[in-house]
């Protein structure tokens, strides 16, 4: 269960278990400052701390969890590729508004809007106004602003800012490689120039003219040298540079950048920092993600930093130095090669976060208590074996996660930590949860997924504002009655347990929503939880279930529902009244048919029936006209060996998945499913595509590996959405399948148009041999065996005057004309070539053959 998601986002991640493989982790991009003031004035420090402060306060003034924390790494890989769905759509977030173009708020924190891209956090953090007062603003703004987002500008505009004098420029998500055109002297009055997300290599020496610049943005470019002129912006504040190329930037020239107070140079190749002028505004200093090996200690002189970033390093240890950074509150070194930490940094007394996950770290001195201020302490992924007794002192402490170490236990004092509100302690070696955790009343996250525990004690219940509970992986036989107390549970998973019943008292909260259950003892769909009725999500997958009580129509909330590798031989009818059902995966059972009250579940948009007992594909899905993703692989299944015509009333199919089957054809009109995505149909007996295949316009993925397929048709230049393509283990002659190994659409295009030039010139020249060759009696059984007879090529029959070679051949090229459309030149060949052997025209085979032999020689 992921660290950093709120109440909403949980219930949005819950769908992402519908998803093929595994989730890749997402790095936390790099945080863009602004100021509160609207003036854009210079910020004394004193409220900079205070605004660091209010931060704190309103992380955990929330009843829900908070988003900034960081998540962890790791989730069990069991849950991660257990459903083949991508995600709810009804579920998910409430949309973003659209940013406006007022003037950038300097903010003195990250914390609140780190997570948002850039152009949301210039909306987050506009001017507030009154409702009479908003349309003057937005007027009197835009005299400032100009705004090109994602225009496909190729170079910096230059008339705009001749019409309009312009003090906010935001130019991201183009194409802008340089300055160049740029008029200088239209640019002096800048104060934000944001070009973030373009293709700018360097930066130019004339960017020391725009002397009223406050924030500059290239986040996200190439750029790989910055000019020492940087240093001559005497009012910048923000400097943003992360995200590009830099191995040399002037540290030592930026004596004269009095007002910096955020300097982001995240993601770069930076390898080492010697010299640094004491920058007094300096704030905020991101270095994260660069090549740095040893802590530079000139970052320990300036006096009034408050949050340094070093995560993504290569830094083994810290210097005694550090000691000087008194006024630093956030310290983020995760990622790096620390073995111990220096005793020094025990002596930063103000310090509220220190994320340390992913070291060496095997201690943690005694000396932690001095950090009477902590709030966040991130040690994951370390190799702790222990944690001091005094880290109980650490009172003000929050949110402590320890997840994926060595411990086997937790501080003896533990309730003394009484504000803590998240405790992480996933995939380490606790056998018990011990039963102090009653004191932790502030209590709102309790995880201890992939431990050896055998119960949760009953005292859990005093903990009444638990809201998360994840308790995968362990070995617990009993539910645990203890958190039917907890009024406001609305997530648990206890995936990976030995819990054989669900107790009478799981009716306990009417706010739980998601519910996991997978890999367990189950005997039963319990009667007890279909009195969950508000429940969104609930996974009962690899159980031992075989029937669903009727009263499971209660649970008119649910949204999804996992029942894979359970016992069932029959779908469940009773299933058919959840309408309000989105997703159901029902998968690794053994079902023969699905009943026609399918036909109730209205919104439907997700259903996973693979590796079942199907004789045939069920029609019964057909009806199904919301359904937007069907998986149907039979990898430990019985095999389909076709699809119905029906398929095509399932107007709103994005996602198809046959593979593992014994399927011969695709259904002739299988053209109709407009919005058909992703198609999956490897490893059956598909031997052709049916030609409104290529009506597929919307078509990205494309997996027919393991087919019978000798030819790929010429018109698949049509499918020209096509990014993943794979047609491995198939017969392929035309293209041959080392054109197709490189699963590149483009080169596979471009052989079938000139392997159509080349068979089109080949058939052109048999049908002047057989015209020059053939005599009157094979002309007529030709033309007769042909199917000519009934075309309009009867102004050519053998009873028509002129030479046989002319009448023959014109009739052979309207031949050739009326049969283009439906075959190809290489397939009008073999059948002339068939044609000819059976009326036993074999000296023209002859001819024939010898051309064959030719053309594999030349190029055409």
């Amino acid at each position: 269960m992921s660290d950093d998601e709120d109440r909403s986002s949980d219930i949005e991640d819950t769908s992402t278990k519908f998803r093929k493989g595994s989730r890749s982790e997402s790095v936390e991009e790099p945080e863009f400052i602004k100021e509160r003031s609207s003036s854009l004035n210079e910020v004394s420090h004193d409220q900079k701390r205070k605004s660091f402060n209010q931060t704190y306060e309103t992380y955990f003034m929330k009843d829900t969890l908070e988003p900034t924390f960081s998540s962890e790494s790791n989730r069990d890989e069991d849950k991660r590729k257990k459903i083949h769905f991508t995600e709810i759509g009804p579920m998910d977030a409430s949309p973003v508004p659209e940013p406006e173009t007022f003037p950038v708020s300097l903010l003195e924190t990250t914390e609140e809007i780190e997570d948002l891209p850039y152009d949301e956090k210039v909306e987050k953090v506009s001017p507030q106004v009154s409702e009479e007062s908003e349309e003057r603003v937005v007027s009197e703004s835009d005299l400032f602003t100009v705004s090109l987002e994602a225009h496909g500008l190729q170079e910096f505009p230059k008339d705009i800012l001749k019409v309009k004098y312009v003090k906010y420029l935001f130019l991201n998500k183009n194409q802008i490689r340089s300055f160049q055109g740029a008029d200088t002297a239209d640019l002096l009055g800048l104060e934000i120039l944001s070009l973030q997300e373009n293709e700018l290599t360097s930066l130019p020496s004339e960017i020391q003219l725009l002397h009223n610049l406050r924030i500059l943005n290239v986040s996200h470019n190439q750029i790989s040298s910055v000019p020492k002129e940087i240093s001559e912006l005497g009012n910048i504040t923000q400097l943003l540079l992360n995200n590009n190329c830099v191995k040399n930037f002037p540290f030592s020239g930026l004596e004269n950048l009095k007002k910096l107070e955020v300097l982001n140079l995240g993601k770069n190749n930076l390898g080492h920092i010697d010299t640094l002028p004491t920058l007094k505004t300096l704030c905020v200093l991101n270095l994260e993600y660069n090549q740095l090996t040893i802590f530079p200690k000139v970052l320990c002189f300036l006096p009034n930093l408050l949050s340094l970033n070093l995560n993504g390093n290569l830094i083994g240890s810290l210097p005694k130095e550090i000691r000087e950074l008194k006024q630093l509150e956030k310290l983020t070194m995760d990622h790096n090669k620390l073995t111990f930490l220096a005793v020094e940094i025990f002596q930063l007394f103000k310090i509220k976060e220190l994320r340390l996950a992913d070291n060496k770290l095997e201690v943690i001195s005694c000396k932690i208590e001095n950090f009477r201020e902590l709030r966040i302490l991130i040690l994951d992924k370390n190799f702790l074996k222990d944690l001091p007794e005094k880290i109980t002192n650490c009172r003000m402490l929050e949110y402590l996660s320890l997840s994926d170490n060595q411990l086997a236990e937790l501080p003896k004092n533990i309730q003394k930590l009484k504000n803590l509100r998240k405790l992480h302690v996933n995939r380490n070696n606790m056998m018990k949860i011990t039963d102090m955790i009653s004191h932790l009343n502030n209590l709102h996250s309790l995880e201890f997924s992939g431990n050896m525990i055998l119960y949760v004690p009953i005292e859990i219940k005093n903990c009444r504002k638990i809201t998360k509970v994840g308790l995968d992986n362990n070995r617990i036989e009993f539910f645990p009655v203890g958190l039917c107390a907890l009024e406001s549970l609305y997530y648990l998973s206890f995936n990976g347990n030995l819990i054989s019943e669900i107790p009478v008292d799981i009716s306990f909260s009417k706010q739980l929503l998601h519910f996991e259950l997978s890999e367990n003892k189950l005997l039963v769909f319990s009667e007890y939880l279909c009195s969950l009725t508000h429940l969104n999500y609930l996974d009962l997958g690899k159980n031992l279930i075989k029937i669903i009580p009727p009263s499971v129509s209660n649970m008119m909330s649910l949204r999804v529902l996992i029942l894979s590798c359970n016992k069932f031989e029959t779908f469940p009818t009773e299933l058919c009244a959840l309408e309000y059902l989105q997703a159901l995966d029902i998968s690794e059972n053994q079902l023969q048919k699905i009943p026609s009250e399918i036909h109730n579940l209205k919104r439907i948009q997700k259903l996973n029936l693979s590796s079942n007992q199907f004789m045939y594909f069920p029609i019964e899905l057909c009806q199904l006209q919301s359904l937007e993703e069907l998986y149907m692989s039979q990898a430990n299944g019985r095999k389909l060996t076709r699809l119905p015509e029906e398929l095509s009333n399932m107007t709103h199919l994005k996602i198809l998945d046959i593979s593992y089957n014994a399927i011969k054809e695709i259904p002739r009109n299988i053209g109709e499913l407009r919005t058909l995505v992703s198609f999956n149909a490897a490893n059956n007996q598909i031997s052709y595509l049916p030609p409104s295949f290529l009506s597929l316009k919307d078509l990205q993925q494309l997996n027919l590996k393991g087919n019978n397929l000798i030819d790929l048709p010429s018109g698949i230049y049509n499918l020209s959405s096509l990014k993943e393509i794979n047609f491995d283990d198939n017969p392929l002659l035309r293209p041959p399948m080392e054109i197709c190994k490189g699963k590149q659409l483009y080169t596979i295009t471009r052989y079938l148009q000139k392997a159509d030039e080349r068979d089109d010139k080949i058939l052109e020249k048999i049908l002047k041999i057989v015209a020059s060759n053939i005599n009157e009696t094979n002309f007529e059984l030709l033309y007769q065996k042909l199917y000519l007879a009934s075309s309009e090529t009867s102004t050519y029959t053998s009873k028509s005057t002129g030479p046989l070679k002319e009448r023959a051949y014109q009739t052979f090229v309207k031949w050739k004309t009326e049969n283009n459309l439906s075959l190809t030149a290489a397939a009008l060949r073999d059948q002339l070539v068939r044609t000819l052997k059976m009326i036993g025209a074999y000296d023209i085979m002859d001819k024939i053959t010898a051309l064959t032999l030719y053309t594999r020689a030349i190029k055409f």
